[in-house]
């Protein structure tokens, strides 16, 4: 298996941009040309990058108010924000719920992302654990 990324702050105050590539074997390069994902954080982002992608659109309704609309089977929201402000009191742990959705519409070994997320993150592993779990099990998600 290949896994290769990479991330790029684009503009202050803007945006960053990073990049996933996971595969079966060698990933030669990191760039994404056509993704089968695209997680949208910000409404910035959402517009210079929704052309880039050829699956479905996560996307925080908190942070891009205006969805287009010519693909609606391929957006998804996922109100990580706001579930992350209600649950814990703070939109720190946003991204986890977003990484819980993104594990389960794109089929990815949930076990495998906890133990990950475990390694990787240095603190907060109980809030973590419990942001994943809230983006897995949205009741709105399906697999893609």
């Amino acid at each position: 298996m290949g896994v290769t990324g990479k991330a790029r702050t684009e503009i202050r105050g803007g945006y960053v941009r990073a990049q996933l590539v996971i595969a079966p074997g060698y990933v030669d390069s990191p760039v994404v040309e056509n993704a089968d994902v695209f997680v949208a954080f910000s409404a910035p982002a959402y517009r210079k990058f929704y052309d880039l992608c050829r699956g479905k659109i996560l996307y925080d309704p908190e942070m891009v108010t205006e969805a287009r609309t010519d693909a609606p089977e391929r957006h998804v929201a996922v109100p990580a924000t706001q579930l992350s402000k209600e649950r814990f009191g703070k939109e720190l742990f946003a991204n986890m719920i977003m990484l819980g959705a993104l594990t389960r519409l794109s089929g990815m070994d949930y076990e495998a992302m906890k133990q990950a997320m475990l390694e990787i993150i240095p603190r907060f592993h109980e809030q973590n654990l419990a942001a994943l779990e809230a983006g897995h099990t949205l009741a709105a998600l399906t697999p893609a």
